[in-house]
């Protein structure tokens, strides 16, 4: 082991001499191509409600009622002053589009900005435009807000660390409608000699000869080094669109050599901007490109090979670390087994030991809830202060298998109406997840809590949570790039974090699968009262399960009553109970009385109302998730809903009614206890 081990280095080390001799073919250029994005390159970071969308495209919005703000920048900072002031030229061109499902109303736009901020807490996202606190910025705006001096609803301006436009340009006279949901090509051209800012805009190639904008302005006078670059976008409350399709970038600089830590953030791909050689790339990989300059400087070639020597250095100590780490792990026979699939998407490798102090070794005293999974704990991280939540496998392959399900799903995922994963742990037999803490809890825990125990969820935090569910439904089912049906939407998996926005979590019965193909499974699984008719009787599970499952949650919170309760010896159903009202044209005495009547009656007519059209039990009568946030939203008529409650007919007769199911005991519909499995087989 230790001759293999001599041999590693040494070969680390001429690779690491070769490098050196091509400090000469260093340029004085850097410059990136992304043709596409895609997961595997590590060069871009997403910010906010920023996602990777099919077929390599960046959505930087989603579909939310709540004001929807994301952002893509280059992780890497780029120099744009060569030594020791002259500010350097760049050009960029990139394909976008601006895409609105509902023409008669429009978000903010978005916008490509320089910025030289440089932590996390700088880099914070604001409306509108979601841009950072200080920046440079070309806007391409949807949006007249009378409060920035706007011309109309579709310009190009130049902004300067505020939305106030320092010049615009009506990119209709050059026949450019930025809301028309075509894919645009703009170019954006900085001439450092001559400090002027030109933007050209087209359907097509070629690159037009007029600018849709052209501003005379010092850039070196407003950035300093290093500047992130990138794009953001916002909606304040309408569901517009915003895509990024490809970007690149040039510019006469020096390479950096500083990645930016992303916060609270996806990172996509791990490539460095390098300057050394040229680089060429497909399928979204982000190739490095560096164009060939006529001269440079011998003293400009010094501090470069001098900096590469120096780089090259602190790589090969870092490759020889890792290398030695490796070897003592393997050494040691290793202490992480690993899945059938991997676990390399997922953010952080907790150790167990860890887990366990945090956790008071898994004291009961720490408990806070249950799951599909297993046990969930609260764990207090002393030596960082902070805390997240721990849950715990079961000991069985059951157990392992759910931890996979959950662990690949969810690792993939981002929205922040989605409990975000922090990382995991494999040891000693035990499967964990750790995730951020939700201080408010479990939905049904704060929904059905006794007045006298706590504050009573209110009608606008109701709305918030019915807004924010459909939201990230939209998403699983309609804007990955493979479709999610989770299959346990209840209370009981929807979290609360500190300002009662709604958290949607337990995946560990969700399923993938291609948009274009229906799931069929032979194994109902979920939680009975939750459960639609058809998945009972067949098994299959589809988008369409979910909506029905989502009905159930919206009635719960705007009744204040479970999907299924005991009343003396009979069952009441939720669903049949408010239909019948609804039948009566009472609907809206399904109310929760413990609001005495603190609500908007037309919203909690709107709202129950969309619930029983969700849990319609004829799927075609279900609406989508989009259209049902839509409704909410008020960009779409309700659904009429018939005043009989539709009946359906199975080919075979379902094995269990609703007395079979909960009559031993009602512990079956409680928190801790909710996941049956019924074969079909």
């Amino acid at each position: 082991m230790g001759t293999c081990m001599c041999m590693v280095v040494f070969f680390i080390f001429m690779l690491f001499l070769g490098a050196l001799c091509e400090v000469a073919a260093i340029q004085n250029n850097v410059g990136f191509d992304f043709p596409s994005f895609t997961l595997d390159n590590n060069n871009i970071t997403l910010l906010g409600d920023s996602f990777l969308w099919s077929n390599g495209v960046v959505r930087l919005t989603n579909v939310a009622s709540t004001s929807s703000t994301g952002a893509v920048i280059y992780a890497y900072p780029i120099p744009l002053f060569h030594p020791p002031t002259t500010f350097a030229s760049f050009s960029t061109t990139f394909t976008f589009s601006i895409n609105n499902l509902n023409p008669a109303s429009s978000g903010d736009g978005l916008a490509f900005f320089l910025s030289p901020n440089t932590t996390s807490t700088n880099l914070s996202l604001s409306a509108p435009l979601g841009l950072p606190s200080s920046f440079v910025a070309v806007e391409f705006d949807t949006h007249l807000d009378s409060r920035f001096g706007d011309p109309n609803e579709n310009h190009v301006g130049f902004d300067v660390d505020s939305m106030k436009s320092l010049k615009t340009g009506d990119p209709i006279l050059h026949g450019i409608d930025l809301k028309s949901g075509n894919t645009i090509i703009a170019w954006i051209d900085y001439d450092a000699g001559r400090t002027s800012l030109t933007v050209f805009l087209s359907y097509s190639l070629p690159k037009p000869v007029d600018p849709v904008l052209s501003v005379k302005f010092n850039l070196s006078q407003h950035l300093r080094n290093p500047v992130y670059i990138g794009f953001s976008a916002s909606t304040q409350g309408i569901t517009e669109i915003h895509q990024i399709q490809s970007w690149t970038f040039h510019s006469a600089c020096a390479p950096a050599r500083t990645r930016l830590h992303p916060h609270n953030v996806s990172v996509v791909g791990t490539v460095p901007i390098s300057g050394s050689g040229s680089g060429s790339g497909s399928g979204g990989s982000g190739s490095v490109s560096s164009p060939s300059t006529n001269s440079t400087s011998k003293k400009h070639d010094k501090r470069v090979g001098f900096g590469v020597v120096v780089g090259g250095s602190v790589s090969f100590f870092v490759v020889f670390s890792v290398l030695g780490y490796v070897f003592v792990r393997r050494s040691r026979g290793g202490r992480e087994e690993k899945f059938e699939n991997g676990f390399v998407a997922c953010p952080r490798a907790f150790d167990y030991k860890e887990l366990k102090s945090a956790t008071r070794e898994f004291h009961p005293s720490r408990i806070v809830g249950h799951g599909s999974f297993g046990t969930v704990y609260k764990a207090f991280f002393i030596s960082s202060g902070t805390i997240a939540a721990v849950k715990r496998s079961r000991h069985s392959h059951e157990g392992k298998t759910e931890f996979q399900a959950e662990l690949s799903i969810i690792a993939g995922l981002r929205h922040k109406n989605l409990v975000q994963l922090q990382g995991w742990c494999f040891e000693k037999g035990e499967l964990l997840l750790v995730y951020e803490f939700m201080p408010n809890g479990s939905l049904d825990k704060m929904l059905y809590k006794e007045p006298e125990v706590g504050r009573l969820l209110s009608w606008s935090h109701r709305m918030k949570i019915a807004v924010g569910l459909a939201s990230v439904l939209v998403y699983l089912h309609q804007e990955c790039e493979r479709r999610v049906v989770h299959r346990d939407i209840k209370t009981g998996n929807i979290l609360l974090d500190g300002n009662m926005n709604p958290r949607l979590g337990d995946f560990g019965l969700a399923k993938l699968m291609d948009h274009d193909k229906s799931p069929v499974s032979t194994l109902t699984a979920g939680t009975m009262g939750y459960l639609a008719p058809e998945y009972l009787q067949y098994g299959k599970a589809t988008d369409k399960s979910d909506v029905f499952s989502y009905g159930v949650v919206v009635l719960e919170v705007a009744c204040g009553r479970r999907p299924i309760e005991r009343e003396g010896s009979k069952m009441v159903n939720l669903i049949e109970w408010v239909w019948g009202l609804h039948s009566e044209g009472k609907v809206i005495e399904a109310a929760d009385k413990r609001l005495n009547g603190e609500f908007e009656e037309e919203e909690m007519r709107m709202l129950l109302l969309l619930g029983l059209s969700c849990a319609n039990p004829d799927t075609a009568g279900r609406p989508s998730m989009r259209r049902v946030l839509q409704i909410l939203n008020h960009e779409a008529p309700p659904i009429t809903v018939p005043k009989v409650k539709p009946t359906l007919t199975f080919s075979s007769a379902l094995p269990l009614t609703i007395e079979d199911i909960v009559s031993d005991t009602e512990e079956v519909f409680s928190t801790s206890r909710s996941v049956c499995e019924i074969n079909f087989d």
